[in-house]
C-alpha cells in the first residue's frame, strides 16, 4: 500500500479536492503505474457534474501514460520499468466478440479488482477504471499497452482516450480511406483527432464545421482542407457545396447531439456513412423519417473509443508521431500541475484549450 495524491470529485458539480490516496499493491494480472502525464478530457467533468452515474467519490483521469512501476502475479506483457499508454477497455479474450476476432468490441474488459481509498478506507471509483489524476494509479495489467519511450508522455497519454477515439472515428468505423470526402462536426479534441486520422487515411476533402473560429484554425493545423462556421452558414448546404452538391463520403458527429447528428445525416453523400462518436446525454432523443434513413442508403454508425485495439493501434501512431508523420504535440495547449485540474476544467467550458495535460 502505498499513499500518494490524487485528485477526486465527492459529489455532484461540487470542485475537485487534491488529496491523499491509498494505492493497493497489484494483484494476480494487475499493475501499479507510476503517472507522468494525463489529459483533462471532457469525461473527467462529466464524471464530476454525475453525468456518468452517482459513484462518488471519484478518482478522476483516465488519458494517461507513464511507467510501470510494479506487477502482479501472472503479468507477462509488462514488466516494472515499461512505459505505458492506459486504455479503458482492457479486452478479455474469452467473450463473445474476442472469440469472433472483434476484439475491439469486448463485452467483457478488465479493471483492477481491488479499489484505491482514502484514508479512512472510502473506496473510490476511477474515471474509466483509470483513474489518473494522481501520481500512481492500480489497473489491470492489460490496460496498459507498451509504446517507445522516445515519445512525450504529455503526447503519448493522449491517445489513451480523445485523439484516438476520434482518429479511430475516422480509420476504424468510418473506414476512410484515399480520394474520400469528409465532413467533422465539432472540432474539439475528439473532432480533430478524427481530422488527422482522415488526413493520415489519405482523405481528399477535410471539412471541419463548429461555431468557434478559433476551433476552426486549429482543425487546418491538423489537415483540414475546408472549414464552415455553423453560427453564420447551414452546414448541410457548405458541406454539399464543398463536395459539388452530393454530400461527403463520411461524415462524423464529434459533439453528439440530436441537432448534429441529423446536420451528419443530411450532409453525407448517398450510400455514405455517419459516425457518432460524441457522446449523448441520456436524456437526447433522436427523430428522423424512415423513409430517408431507407432511400439515403449507407450506414449509420456509433464508435466506441475509436473501435481501436490498443495493442495494435498505440505502438503504431506512436510510431507514425516519432516519424514526424501525426502531429499529437498540437493538442497539447498547456501543462499544469494537479492542483490545477479545477482551472483546466473552466478554461474547457469558454474554449480556451483544446488539451490542458496534467503533470504529476
Amino acid at each position: 500500500m502505498q499513499e500518494v495524491r490524487g485528485v477526486i470529485a465527492r459529489g455532484k458539480g461540487g470542485p475537485v479536492e487534491l488529496t491523499t490516496i491509498l494505492v493497493p499493491d497489484p494483484g494476480p494480472g494487475e499493475a501499479v503505474v507510476r503517472i507522468q502525464a494525463c489529459g483533462v478530457c471532457h469525461t473527467d467533468l462529466h464524471y464530476r457534474d454525475g453525468g456518468i452515474n452517482d459513484d462518488f467519490p471519484f478518482l478522476l483521469g483516465h488519458e494517461a501514460a507513464g511507467v510501470v512501476e510494479s506487477v502482479g502475479a501472472g503479468v507477462t506483457d509488462v514488466a516494472p520499468g515499461d512505459f505505458v499508454v492506459l486504455n479503458w477497455r482492457a479486452v478479455c479474450g474469452t467473450c463473445r466478440a474476442c472469440l469472433r476476432g472483434r476484439p475491439w468490441y469486448c463485452f467483457a474488459t478488465h479493471n483492477a479488482s481491488v479499489p484505491m481509498t482514502l484514508p479512512d478506507g472510502t473506496a473510490l471509483s476511477p474515471a474509466l477504471g483509470i483513474g489518473a489524476f494522481a501520481e500512481k494509479t492500480l489497473v489491470h495489467a492489460g490496460q496498459c499497452t507498451k509504446v517507445s519511450p522516445a515519445a512525450r508522455p504529455a503526447v503519448a497519454g493522449l491517445l489513451g482516450c480523445g485523439v484516438m477515439a476520434g482518429i479511430g472515428a475516422a480509420v476504424n468505423t468510418g473506414g476512410v480511406t484515399r480520394g474520400d470526402s469528409v465532413a467533422v462536426i465539432g472540432c474539439g479534441g475528439v473532432g480533430d483527432g478524427a481530422v488527422a486520422g482522415a488526413h493520415l487515411a489519405g482523405a481528399a476533402k477535410i471539412i471541419a464545421v463548429d461555431t468557434d473560429p478559433r476551433k476552426l484554425e486549429w482543425a487546418k493545423g491538423f489537415g483540414a482542407t475546408h472549414t464552415v462556421n455553423a453560427k453564420e452558414v447551414d452546414p448541410v448546404a457548405a458541406i454539399r457545396e464543398i463536395t459539388d452538391g452530393f454530400g461527403a463520403d463520411v461524415v462524423i458527429d464529434a459533439v453528439g447531439r440530436p441537432e448534429t447528428y441529423r446536420q451528419a445525416f443530411y450532409a453525407r453523400d448517398l450510400a455514405g456513412t455517419v459516425v457518432l462518436v460524441g457522446v449523448p446525454t441520456p436524456d437526447m432523443t433522436l427523430e428522423l423519417p424512415l423513409l430517408d434513413v431507407f432511400g439515403r442508403g449507407g450506414a449509420l454508425k456509433s464508435s466506441w473509443y475509436g473501435d481501436c485495439l490498443p495493442s495494435r493501434d498505440f505502438p503504431m501512431l506512436i510510431d507514425l508521431y516519432l516519424q514526424g508523420r501525426l502531429g499529437l504535440d498540437a493538442f497539447v495547449t498547456e501543462e499544469i500541475s494537479l492542483d490545477g485540474v479545477e482551472s483546466a476544467f473552466s478554461r474547457m467550458h469558454t474554449g480556451d484549450v483544446l488539451r490542458s495535460v496534467v503533470i504529476p
